[in-house]
């Protein structure tokens, strides 16, 4: 907060004062890049060159959905129906009343049955069908539920293919699933999201019953309509990962965002090459906008993020932590290997829309942080940076940690959990890893995910709940990694670098910290570790399969 400033002073002490507050956030680096030059370096626009190449299909189904031959007992059938999604099938009929459609996947044991119900009563059927088996000839049971109360039923089996190599050569391993304590419904699955190659999604055995072939990198979120926004390229060789797409469960996809990251090196004109733009998160907006992690084309990375317009794929807002934090904490920071300053290393982003406000988790601070939206102006800070440490304007922004409360190290996947008057709940994933303000006595010695209250009268955190410390080193990773709080109270922890990336352990435990669900993953592919695992509804209640939309 700015002090107020003594009318008695000199004109010339006021100046100094206003000069010395603004260095603490201002910087004549030049590398310190102004807004128009980081939306010109991120260069992001909308395409249709997905949508175009599935245009073809797109009309193959729609001529299916007017043909009146295609009924429950002669419907339409298209395994992969967008080429892109193996395990999901489309199903088109007809029926003479209007009705509402449902369908169940047979499970192969207890509690692994899929079942989903489409939205709306119609006479004309677009069935997407999820959670398939691979290499399987899966049951598919359809229920058709008149208005007047009565059913039909239809079995029908769906054969399916192989899974890729790097799906199938992905060592899964299940140790518990006491199925009837997980938070797995009628049609929830376990989304494996892996940093690179194919994504996948298992049940609670363990089998993969729906993945992309499209590679995706850190980034695949499900978002309010049921799609999901992935992080994919054109190319599978390519190292980088510069488009964005909306698609849904059957791979359809619906909204395509390029960026071109090309900036000049030198005088001569030469570009540098290509880099992967959006880094570890996104969120949407209330308004369907796109706010995301991104790097902006200086020296420094992962220190800005961008709000992408989903209307023309331009970026409408940009915050830069370099103009919000002490100017120290950057100019002082250490270059990598790649030459880039990754002091920052902005890994996480969630936004609240009670208060237009965001927290965010920055790895390479050890440090999580709440900031106004609209104004950039920082709500509070916590780390293991001392207060007095902190330059005086930003000491009342502070968290106070009530003992016992631990420092976060190297934390990912900050989300807010709950709030009301006076506090927030946040849940993170603490690595416990001391980058430069971590915990120097414990780090290295266990992961955890943490629940912390927030006490934003007093300016105070306090742990209310942690889950890892008792498994010790061996779940400690020094990178990546998630915490996931389930509709029933369960917590879902990604430790994703286990035995430094050898293999990804995904456990479910209740509120007491007791497992219900334990999953190994060894990586058969370089760098496809499991960065984040969500439990999420196959599919959710708010998605509508329509050929003609």
């Amino acid at each position: 907060m700015r002090r107020r400033v003594i009318f008695s002073l000199l004109p010339l002490l006021f100046i100094s004062f206003l000069l010395v507050g603004c260095s603490q956030t201002s910087s004549n680096d030049s590398q310190v890049l102004s807004t128009a030059q980081i939306k010109k370096n991120i260069g992001s626009k909308l395409v249709n060159t997905r949508e175009d190449k599935q245009a073809t299909l797109t009309k193959t189904y729609q001529k299916a959905v007017k043909n009146k031959e295609y009924t429950l007992d002669n419907p339409y059938v298209k395994v992969n129906p967008y080429k892109t999604s193996p395990l999901t099938a489309l199903v088109i009929f007809q029926t003479d009343q209007k009705a509402k459609v449902s369908y169940t996947v047979e499970g192969k044991t207890d509690s692994t049955d899929i079942t989903n119900t489409v939205n709306g009563n119609s006479t004309t059927h677009q069935v997407p069908v999820v959670g398939l088996y691979a290499n399987t000839t899966n049951n598919v049971k359809i229920t058709v539920t008149y208005e007047d109360g009565t059913t039909d039923e239809k079995t029908i089996q769906i054969k399916t293919g192989s899974l890729p190599k790097y799906v199938k050569n992905a060592k899964i391993t299940v140790s518990k699933n006491d199925k009837s304590k997980m938070d797995i419904g009628d049609n929830k699955l376990t989304i494996v999201n892996r940093t690179t190659k194919e994504p996948f999604a298992i049940d609670a055995d363990g089998e993969v019953r729906w993945y992309s072939t499209d590679y995706s990198q850190h980034t695949i979120e499900q978002i309010s309509n049921g799609h999901m926004l992935v992080l994919t390229k054109k190319n599978q060789d390519s190292l980088v990962y510069n488009d964005l797409i909306e698609t849904d469960v059957l791979g359809r996809v619906y909204k395509e965002y390029t960026f071109s990251t090309k900036t000049k090196s030198n005088d001569s004109g030469n570009a540098k090459d290509e880099k992967t733009l959006i880094h570890h998160d996104l969120v949407e907006l209330p308004n369907k906008d796109i706010l995301a992690t991104v790097s902006d084309g200086s020296k420094y990375k992962e220190d800005v993020m961008v709000q992408i317009s989903h209307k023309t794929g331009k970026v409408v807002k940009v915050i830069d932590l370099k103009k919000i934090l002490p100017s120290s904490m950057y100019k002082d920071y250490k270059a990598g290997s790649d030459g880039k300053v990754d002091w920052f290393h902005q890994n996480s982003v969630d936004y609240d829309e009670s208060d237009n406000s965001i927290i965010i988790s920055g790895r390479n601070q050890d440090m999580i942080m709440k900031l106004d939206y609209k104004t950039n102006k920082i709500v509070w800070i916590y780390s293991g940076k001392k207060k007095s440490s902190w330059p005086k304007k930003y000491r009342s922004k502070v968290l106070t940690p009530t003992k016992g409360t631990s420092i976060t190290g190297g934390q990912h996947g900050l989300y807010l959990l709950d709030k009301g008057k006076n506090y927030e709940d946040v849940i993170l994933y603490d690595n416990n890893i001391d980058v430069t303000n971590g915990d120097k006595k414990t780090s290295g010695k266990y992961s955890q995910a943490v629940q912390y209250h927030i006490d934003t009268k007093n300016m105070t955190i306090d742990q209310t709940w942690s889950y890892g410390k008792d498994l010790g080193k061996a779940n400690f990773t020094s990178i990546i990694g998630y915490a996931e709080r389930e509709s029933n109270g369960n917590t879902l922890v990604d430790f994703g670098f286990k035995k430094n990336g050898e293999e990804s352990n995904i456990i479910e435990v209740d509120s007491d910290g007791n497992q219900v669900f334990n999953v190994t993953i060894e990586n058969a592919a370089s760098k496809a570790y499991v960065y984040r695992a969500y439990r999420v509804p196959f599919y959710s209640s708010s998605y509508t399969f329509d050929v003609n939309k």
